[in-house]
């Protein structure tokens, strides 16, 4: 349990920081999320390849691996919100 929980904030911090810097060098607001998207539907259907079919890797994924997952999102989600708000009150990023 412990180790979900570091796991989670890691992944939430990692996303973050990443989506961060690419947002103040590409000038793109919502690009980590969209990275963000792209990874989870490739691990998705990397995962799927040794199975039956597409729909049955999902009994694969356990809380364990979601749970991380879902703050990588949000950490990708704060990243462009964060962005977001620094333009609005002026700040000038490369």
């Amino acid at each position: 349990m412990l180790q979900m929980i570091i796991a989670t904030v890691l992944m939430m911090v990692l996303f973050f920081g990443i989506g961060f810097i690419l947002n103040m060098l590409m000038k793109t607001t919502w690009f980590p999320l969209y990275a963000f998207i792209a990874l989870v539907i490739g691990v998705v259907i990397y995962g799927s390849m040794g199975s039956a079919s597409f729909l049955s890797s999902g009994e694969s994924f356990t809380i364990v691996d979601i749970v991380p997952a879902i703050g990588g999102l949000v950490g990708a989600i704060l990243s462009g919100s964060a962005i977001k708000t620094l333009r609005i009150k002026g700040f000038k990023m490369f």
